[in-house]
Order: structure tokens, then sequence, then C-alpha cells
């Protein structure tokens, strides 16, 4: 189970880059959609903002050094997957105890053909899940009970490939992107369908909704928008066509009229949200000679927006902090990742592809710390820490600040809390599965969502 999650969610698509003619675009969607309404970037040339024989290292100056963390903060609703439209949570008070209350099976799980790619979403007493087919399920928050759900899957043999999407929350209404080609809107209450519309690719990645609109990235690296009350298509952003990507997909972030989106083709792209007029474009890009997977250029985190910069990862190689408003770089780091940075208080928190917690200065890009957690304690060589054999390494996703500690999953079906001032590791538990959706917290519980389309609840 885990060998296929590492190969076929968290790495590519095999024949991505085997054939140059062949792009896990078109085998995802043989169907092309209309022209009308696209802005197309522009083919220009990718220059990394990285040099090349930049190290990750942990600063001389910074080591066991403090910095400033706020408190945590008690918070009722996480209506989207990054918990804000600006995919930014400082610090919430959630899972004291860290232990497992409870956990309910909401559908189907991994497995060859199908993925659950949702973050679950919280709102009103409820957490909203979505299995790997397109089952929607409201679920109590305190018990897990089942309130409703709502079957979204479409009849047609042709959609029965599909897999994927998200969910959010907002207004009374649940709102879902699909891998089955399309978005919809479902009464909160009730799980009725409210809307659908039909969109010409998957989607894998959830909603965000804010001022009104409901806003995904397709497969094919088109940004869409759609009006949160009628599902009325709005304006489109095509981005550069990417032949290689990450199944794992991202949100776009908002804030202040500004939407801030991230592509398969390492560009990072701000866009006015009532037109969709660019602002700035970023390429995370810093490919090796020695490693074709760098070539992989895909940012499947989220971008997050915290005090005025914007933070995004990329497979590629490149974490970078990015002036907001001008689109200027601030600092990047040699970091290959595939999930959501976590920004709070004087600090960024970032977890590598190799399975790095890092924790960066926000101002600079100076490292504090550096926790490895595929490497097991204990004496090696020349006293050095013993690394975990290959079929034992795991993907590590989040993390999430919560009650004064660093919580990452993992796809050994493991929850670890560190502390977040030093990295040490505190506590390890059980989640039930492998796991590689980052978690929510809402009224003092963490949510984890595992492959097996089970929700865990952490207190």
């Amino acid at each position: 189970m885990q060998t296929r999650r590492l190969t076929a969610l968290a790495l590519v698509l095999a024949a991505s880059t085997a054939m140059a003619g062949c792009s896990t675009v078109s085998k995802i969607n043989p169907f092309h959609g209309s022209d009308k309404n696209k802005a197309v970037a522009s083919q220009g040339e990718r220059i990394s903002i990285i040099a090349f024989d930049q190290k990750l290292e942990v600063a001389d100056t910074l080591k066991g050094a403090e910095f400033y963390l706020p408190d945590p903060q008690p918070i009722a609703d996480w209506p989207l997957p990054g918990g804000t439209p600006e995919q930014s949570v400082e610090h919430v008070q959630a899972a004291q105890n860290f232990t497992v209350a409870w956990t309910r099976g909401f559908g189907a799980g991994d497995n060859r053909r199908r993925h659950v790619t949702a973050p679950p979403v919280a709102e009103g007493g409820r957490v909203y899940v979505m299995d790997g087919e397109a089952l929607v399920s409201a679920l109590d928050a305190g018990s897990g009970r089942e309130v409703w759900r709502a079957n979204l899957k479409l009849k047609s043999k042709r959609d029965n490939e599909a897999f994927g999407g998200g969910l959010a929350v907002a207004d009374g209404k649940v709102y879902v992107a699909s891998g089955y080609r399309f978005v919809a809107a479902l009464d909160a209450a009730t799980g009725k369908e409210l809307w659908r519309t039909p969109v010409s690719a998957p989607i894998h990645a959830a909603p965000t909704v804010s001022g009104g609109k409901v806003i995904v990235v397709s497969t094919d690296n088109e940004l869409q928008t759609f009006d949160a009350a009628t599902g009325r298509p709005d304006w489109t952003y095509q981005a550069l066509i990417e032949p290689a990507r990450i199944l794992a997909a991202s949100s776009p972030a908002v804030s202040n009229g500004t939407v801030v989106a991230s592509f398969a083709s390492g560009e990072l792209i701000a866009l006015q949200a009532a037109n969709g007029n660019d602002l700035w474009a970023q390429a995370l890009s810093r490919a090796s000679r020695t490693n074709a997977l760098s070539e992989i250029r895909d940012i499947p985190g989220r971008p997050v927006i915290y005090k005025g910069d914007v933070f995004a990862v990329s497979h590629s190689g490149v974490f970078a902090a990015i002036d907001l408003r001008t689109g200027a770089p601030r600092w990047s780091l040699p970091v290959v990742g595939i999930t959501t940075p976590w920004a709070a208080g004087d600090v960024v928190y970032v977890v590598s592809k190799a399975g790095e917690v890092i924790c960066v200065s926000r101002e600079n890009g100076q490292v504090y710390w550096i926790t490895e957690l595929n490497k097991k304690p204990g004496a090696g060589k020349n006293g050095k820490t013993k690394k975990v054999k290959p079929k034992d390494v795991a993907l590590y996703s989040g993390p999430i600040l919560a009650s004064n500690r660093l919580i990452v999953v993992s796809t050994k079906g493991e929850a670890v809390a560190l502390n977040p001032k030093t990295g040490a590791i505190e506590k390890t538990i059980r989640v039930g599965g492998p796991a590689l959706i980052s978690p929510i917290a809402a009224n003092g519980t963490v949510y984890v969502v595992n492959e097996k389309a089970e929700l865990v609840a952490i207190r």
C-alpha cells in the first residue's frame, strides 16, 4: 500500500516524462474545452531564482536561538483546506493531549484507480469529507456520526477512471471540485445538490471560495472561477502547459483582491481577483544535471500568504518568500517539497520530500533547525544517525502548529508531534493508515484523513 502511494500520488504519472509527445495532461483529459475568455501565459524562458550550489544548513548564528511564536488561539471553523483564503492560520489551540479520540470511515479509500485527495473542512459543528469516488459526507465534529452523504459520481464509463478533488464550505454551502470534471455546490445542512457545472479537465485540488467566487485549478494548468451563487463560469487564466506533474494538487490563496496560484509548470502567479489580469509571475525552478526528477517543476502544495509575503515550495527544489505586492523574491532555499508551508510569528516551517522538517526565519530565510524524520536514532558510522532503509522511507505532510506542537502526518500511518522551538520529536501516534493530506483543526480537535478514507480525530 505504501509503495503504491509513494509511486502513484507523491511522485509523477509514469509516462509524463517518458515520451516528449505524450503528456500527462492529455492522458488525463482527452477532451478539449473552448478557448473562450482564456488569458494565455507566454512561453518564456524559465530562470532559476536559486543558485545551483546553494546548500541547506542551519545558520551558525541561529543555533539554539529564541524566536517569537504567537500563543495558540481557539478556532471554531476551518472552512478551506488552509483554514482561511490566505491559506494561513498562525497557531491553533487543539489536540492538547495528542491522543486519538475516534476514527470514522466515510467511503472508498485508495486503490490502483482512485485516490483520496480532499482535505477535510469544518464549519458549524460538522466536518465535511470526500472519498476517492466523489462521495461527500457530513460528519458530526464531536462524535464522527454521519449526518448526511451525497454521491456525486457520474455513471458514465469515462468518469469511472477519474479520482480526486476537494471541498470548501461557505455561506451555508459545501463547494465541491472533482476529478470527475465538475464543480458543484451542496446545501451544507442537507447535502442537496444546488448546482453543478461541468468542466473540460479533471480538478484534483480543493476549491478556494472568496469574494463570491469559487476558484479552482485544473490538471491542464487552467485557473477557473465560478459564481458561488449560481455556478456560472467567470474569468479563466491559462498557465504554461506542463507535461510532467505531481498527482497531488494545489488550491489558490486570496488576499485583498489578489489571487496567488501555483501550477505544475513551477509558476507562481498573482492575478487580480476581479478580472484575472496578471500582476506578477515567478518560476520556482532549480534544474539539476544529476537529478531528472528536478525537471518536474510542480508546486503541489498551497501557496501561503502571511504578513505581506507569499511562501511556496516546488518539487524542483525551491522554497521561496516573495513579496505579495511586487512579486520580488525576498529569499530562497534549496528545498524539494510537495506540501504546504506553515508561517507563524518569526518563522515559517516546511517539510521536504526527503522527510526533513525545517524551521526558517521568515525575515531572511536563515535556518533555525532541521529535523530528519527518515533517520533512526542510534549510533551509525562515525557516531552519526542511522539512515532508514529505502523500503521504510516515508513521505511526510503538513505541518500544522497546534497547542505548542508542530504536527506532521506520514505514509507510515503516523502523526508526529515536534517541539516547534527546537524540532525535537515529542510524541508519535498511529492514525490508522497512510496519510498524505495535511491535518486541519477546529473546536480543540485536529482532524486527519488517511488513505483508507477514514477521518481520525485527535484531542
